[in-house]
């Protein structure tokens, strides 16, 4: 097995290992552990999925109005993780979040199943619910509303776009002598590589 590349855009990297990822994961190479914090400085994470990538960044979904949604429009900062078992390998990342162009969003939500679009407009988010029934009705509330209708997508639910400003890899190794390199921006607008302890 050969070291990791100090000298690799990390870019380039994350793409190499994601498509092994997708692979030899069984279920959800996408998924990634989302950090954010809330006013007071606690700390919050859950596991969403990637759904898309661009030059610069990490793209995810989610309802505006729920807990992560509103830490991400307060702070408008996150950390992803990807920790993928079956390649014994791990990326995680940290940055500024942006919210993604409405048409991004429109076009992503017309793709989603229209279970999952119903899903987006039923479902208050974080709130607490009474009963299972409540949730339910909504769902059919939104069904018999948008029956023979393109679903449109809810005013509330958007992308978030993660620019990092680091990226680390990380690779497990016998006896926990793992590699390990962190890649930060560099003064000619690349990246710069360092190989940290394990």
């Amino acid at each position: 097995m050969s070291l990791i590349d100090e000298n690799a855009n990390p870019f380039d990297l994350f793409t190499q290992w994601f498509t092994e990822a997708e692979k030899t994961e069984p279920n959800d190479p996408n998924a990634m552990t989302v950090a954010t914090v809330d006013a007071a400085g606690l700390p919050d994470a859950r596991t969403l999925l990637l759904k898309g990538r661009t030059d610069s960044g990490f793209i995810f979904y989610t309802n505006l109005t729920s807990e992560k949604g509103k830490q991400l429009l307060e702070t408008k900062q996150c950390a992803l993780l990807f920790h993928w078992k079956s390649k014994l390998q791990q990326i995680r990342m940290r940055g500024p979040v942006a919210l993604v162009d409405d048409a991004t969003a429109d076009t992503y939500f017309a793709s989603r199943r229209r279970e999952s679009q119903i899903g987006a407009w039923a479902s208050d988010q974080s709130s607490p619910l009474g009963h299972r029934a409540e949730f339910e009705a909504q769902i059919a509330h939104y069904n018999a509303k948008f029956e023979g209708k393109d679903v449109p997508r809810p005013p509330h639910w958007s992308g978030f776009c993660l620019t990092p400003v680091a990226m680390e890899f990380w690779e497990d190794r016998d006896y926990r002598l793992h590699d390990r390199v962190r890649y930060t921006p560099s003064a000619d607008g690349g990246w710069m590589g360092q190989r940290l302890y394990p």
